[in-house]
């Protein structure tokens, strides 16, 4: 399989030569679309200068601050309303009615509560982040075999201890796919959120560098932030191969 992994790059490869042989061919160029050695370029200097760390810091200090609450808050109200049924049917409507809202549709509230800044956009991020929680901790809690919880009422187990030991153990497992989604659901709101209306990060830096014609540097920024996105993705699936997560989900099973 590791041989066979180089097979991946062949298309970007041959995309990236494509794209900067056009520029050797009369009539094919465009003055918004920078060449290939200008954007690596571009990202080096940014890289070197320190202005794109700082953009990455931002951003991601935003991310995971949206990203942390919404986990606290989804795992906790999903465990809740996975082990009362009659409380998850009270909510229903409710879920229901506020999950088709988009996380952007929240910007306008979020600055008049925050202002601009780091909080603005860590509860839009929240929002966005919470529902797949909620949902993938309900489904996952649902999910538990019937007689752990039945052992938990005949050893009269407190309602915190029942989910330290029980609950959470046995639905980690699929609770961290949740997670995993919804991390990277953090990165995109949080760069969303910057290129509209926030003055900070990734995506206020590319909306400057667009304003200012430098599209060499636009160009280099949305590729670092791909490179960004697959490293949020490459660290959360190792994560989620964590020894524990498949020892308490072996366990529960």
């Amino acid at each position: 399989m590791r041989r066979r992994a180089w097979l991946g790059w062949v298309l970007p490869v041959a995309l990236l030569a494509v794209w900067e042989l056009m520029w050797h061919v009369p009539g094919y160029r465009f003055e918004t679309v920078s060449r290939p050695v200008e954007v690596v370029k571009a990202l080096a200097v940014g890289l070197a200068d320190g202005s794109l760390w700082l953009a990455t810091r931002e951003t991601f200090e935003a991310a995971l601050a949206g990203f942390s609450i919404a986990a606290i808050a989804g795992i906790g109200i999903g465990i809740a309303l996975g082990l009362m049924p009659r409380l998850e049917r009270v909510m229903a409507p409710s879920i229901d009615a506020m999950r088709p809202v988009p996380s952007v549709a929240l910007i306008p509230l979020a600055l008049m509560l925050f202002g601009f800044g780091v909080w603005m956009e860590a509860a839009v991020i929240a929002f966005a982040c919470f529902w797949p929680i909620l949902l993938v901790t309900i489904a996952a809690v649902r999910g538990i075999e019937p007689r752990l919880l039945e052992v938990a009422r005949v050893l009269r187990m407190s309602v915190v201890r029942r989910t330290v030991r029980i609950v959470l153990p046995a639905a980690l497992a699929r609770i961290a796919v949740g997670l995993r989604l919804a991390l990277a659901i953090a990165l995109v709101v949080a760069v969303t959120v910057e290129i509209v209306l926030n003055p900070r990060g990734l995506g206020h830096a590319m909306m400057s560098s667009q304003q200012a014609l430098r599209f060499d540097q636009m160009y280099a920024q949305l590729v670092w932030i791909g490179l960004m996105g697959w490293a949020v993705g490459a660290v959360a699936q190792r994560v989620l191969r964590w020894p524990g997560v498949s020892e308490s989900a072996g366990g529960a099973r």
